[in-house]
């Protein structure tokens, strides 16, 4: 199985390598929007490859696996934010036409609100990263047999490599292969472990047929049935809202993701990218919840007549990695469980079951390979866009705009905006040695961060035209620090210790609470100040058509 890993791995990176090296930039159009020349397909691929990180390949299926239906809020939540994002959003920023999302606040409310903008931006882009860490860890640690201090380590070698050589156009063409082989290595051991399961090689199909047998056996392990409602989650049916709704607003306002729509011809271009996009991400998404309903019950088979001294051989490499630990004393498994607090006999990291999956199901070790190459095809497309948005941020909005006052060349804001993604891998290596949770949830949270910050303030910018720049910097700030506060307050971080959920709100959904408290703080303000100048409300009047009107004049 090693050396499929291995071989898998080589040829996917050599693909990436050589293209981030024959797509090397020097002018910071290329740089940041790949000179606004990517075709349409292509866009839509990148966008997809962008949008699915490692954890939608790794970790969504995981979390559906234990969680049940309840599982369904990252599906229900990412889809839906995208369509937010294609119809409120993107084919304005993009007629807009500049470099980042910072620079249209600044442009829309001040000079202030894009640097509150680009230090938010640097804020949910770091938390995104570190979960893409941790989620190239996972791959290394297991199919590598390396440690995980150095699987993290590796992973963001190759991220930092062709993220700082080609920028926005080395990152998007190497995107367009990355989502290739996701899409290949998720589908493949889909349809493999489908016809195994069920006979029948369609996962949705199978998917339906095996439910009754699932609910069965995970009762019999100490686990809420799949197919029960609100059962995986401690704050029920308010929870599944929130953190639905939190992913939803978060979607809509990611900057790496927004930024893709920069890269376009035309606002048609835009729009047409996002339709591509949305097909290709179905692909994985209408996968996903069979992928971990068929996991999830070839791990309760397998679990269901083994003992201690007879464990499946898949358990042990997985347990050497650090992602299964064995807590029976009797030597007979008679509880699963997915938390380490749980006290059960056998505890299984939610982050491995995808890329454990042909191993549980008994598939050949190409496939297992192959897997694991889509697992990293993942896990650095996401983190490479994120990277750029980190280096956007701090070389063109903070240093360009505001420290040179636009007098800096582009050869120096290439070197600071290369230094500011070195800096950004560096802290994120030790963040992703340490995640506060499992890759889906960490990645939860940087979307709930965009949702208390740059969704209502796009929104407002473009929407309403009152919005000012004291709603605006107010709102973010505000919105920031209370969700942030929170995330803090409930999770192991820091160096601080969890505390209860108030009202039974996750860390993952308080970001619908901050996107309402953000608009709130942002309109009333908004109306207690001087409003924006004729010229930018007549400049939002503008952005709000796909074309651009002709404006006649009487002679």
């Amino acid at each position: 199985m090693q050396f499929w890993t291995f071989f898998f791995l080589i040829l996917t990176f050599g693909i990436y390598i050589y293209i981030a090296w024959r797509s090397r930039v020097k002018e910071t159009k290329e740089f940041y929007v790949a000179s606004q020349g990517v075709p349409t397909l292509y866009n839509g691929m990148a966008v997809a490859a962008d949008w699915m990180s490692a954890a939608s390949f790794i970790g969504m299926a995981g979390m559906i696996a234990f969680l049940g239906s309840d599982g369904s809020v990252y599906l229900m939540g990412w889809t839906g934010g995208y369509v937010l994002l294609a119809l409120l959003l993107a084919p304005y920023l993009r007629k807009w036409g500049k470099f980042t999302v910072p620079e249209f606040v600044g442009d829309r409310y001040s000079d202030t609100v894009r640097v509150v903008a680009a230090i938010c931006a640097i804020v949910v882009s770091f938390t995104y990263v570190v979960g893409q860490m941790t989620g190239g860890g996972v791959v290394f640690a297991r199919f590598l047999g390396l440690s995980a201090e150095w699987a993290v380590v590796v992973a963001a070698a190759v991220i930092f490599f062709y993220a700082v050589l080609g920028g926005m156009k080395g990152i998007t063409y190497t995107q367009v292969a990355q989502y290739i082989v996701l899409i290949i290595a998720y589908l493949i051991p889909a349809v493999a472990v489908s016809q195994a399961v069920g006979g029948f090689p369609v996962p949705q199909v199978t998917y339906g047929t095996i439910l009754a047998e699932l609910d069965a056996l995970r009762v019999q392990f100490g686990l809420h049935e799949f197919t029960d409602a609100f059962a995986g989650r401690p704050g029920g049916q308010l929870d599944v809202f929130l953190v639905t709704a939190s992913l939803m607003l978060g979607t809509a306002g990611l900057p790496h993701v927004i930024i893709r729509f920069y890269t376009t011809k035309t606002v048609r271009g835009a729009r047409f990218s996002a339709f591509w996009a949305l097909f290709f991400i179905s692909l994985l998404y209408l996968t996903a919840p069979a992928v971990g309903a068929f996991t999830n019950l070839n791990l309760l088979r397998t679990a269901q007549n083994a003992t201690a001294d007879d464990l499946p051989g898949w358990i042990q490499p997985w347990a050497d990695a650090g992602y299964v630990t064995l807590n029976s004393t009797d030597g007979v498994i008679e509880t699963v469980s997915n938390s380490a607090a749980s006290g059960a006999d056998l505890i299984v990291s939610n982050d491995i079951l995808v890329l454990a999956s042909p191993e549980i199901s008994g598939l050949p070790a190409p496939i297992v390979g192959l897997m694991a190459a889509g697992g990293m095809a993942a896990a650095l497309s996401t983190a490479a866009g994120l990277l750029l948005v980190i280096s956007s941020a701090a070389s063109h909005d903070i240093y360009y705009r505001m420290i040179s006052k636009e007098k800096a060349s582009e050869k120096t804001q290439m070197l600071v905006g290369r230094l500011a993604m070195t800096g950004a891998v560096i802290v994120a290596i030790f963040a992703g040695l340490n995640p506060p949770a499992f890759v889906a949830q960490v990645v939860a949270f940087a979307f709930g961060l965009a949702a208390s910050t740059f969704f209502p303030i796009l929104i407002l910018g473009i929407f309403w035209k009152k919005a000012n720049a004291k709603g605006a910097a107010a709102g973010m700030l505000t919105g920031l620090i209370f969700s942030a506060s929170y995330m803090i307050y409930t999770l192991e971080i820091f160096g601080t210790s969890a505390n209860e959920h108030i009202f039974n709100v996750s860390p993952e959904g308080i970001g619908t609470i901050g996107a309402v408290v953000n608009f709130a703080v942002t309109m009333i303000v908004s109306s207690l100040t001087r409003p924006p100048s004729a010229e930018v409300q007549e400049m939002v009047e503008e952005i709000r058509y796909p074309q651009t009107r002709k404006v006649t004049t009487g002679v």
